[in-house]
């Protein structure tokens, strides 16, 4: 993405992750680390002292813990503004490439 909020978060693998979950919402790890093709590791070393931060919450799906952001943090809230005007300014084929992805699955029957 940008060197600047890898500087400001830290780490490269800390910006993706939570770029990712401003624009999506929620995720799991290996949804984000498949998503920018990082390691698994760094992206769950990331939400876990995140969700220790207070900034996320988690949950569990089947067998997989979903992450998203804790509605009660107003440090939280705060991020999420800046994330969301950082999104904004990114240019479009990054926009398109990492956070235009479907979500949920096509309705049977449609046509391509």
């Amino acid at each position: 993405m940008t060197p600047t909020l890898d500087t400001l978060f830290g780490s490269r693998s800390a910006a993706l992750t939570l770029l990712f979950l401003q624009n999506y919402g929620e995720g799991h790890a290996r949804q984000i680390a498949t998503t920018f093709e990082v390691a698994d590791t760094a992206i769950q070393r990331q939400l876990k002292r995140l969700e220790a931060d207070g900034i996320l919450v988690s949950r569990t799906i089947g067998k997989s813990r979903v992450f998203s952001w804790n509605p009660s943090s107003p440090t939280a809230k705060d991020l999420r503004v800046f994330l969301e005007a950082e999104l904004e300014r990114m240019p479009a084929d990054i926009t398109q490439r990492y956070f235009r992805q479907r979500q949920r699955p096509r309705r049977s029957g449609k046509p391509l």
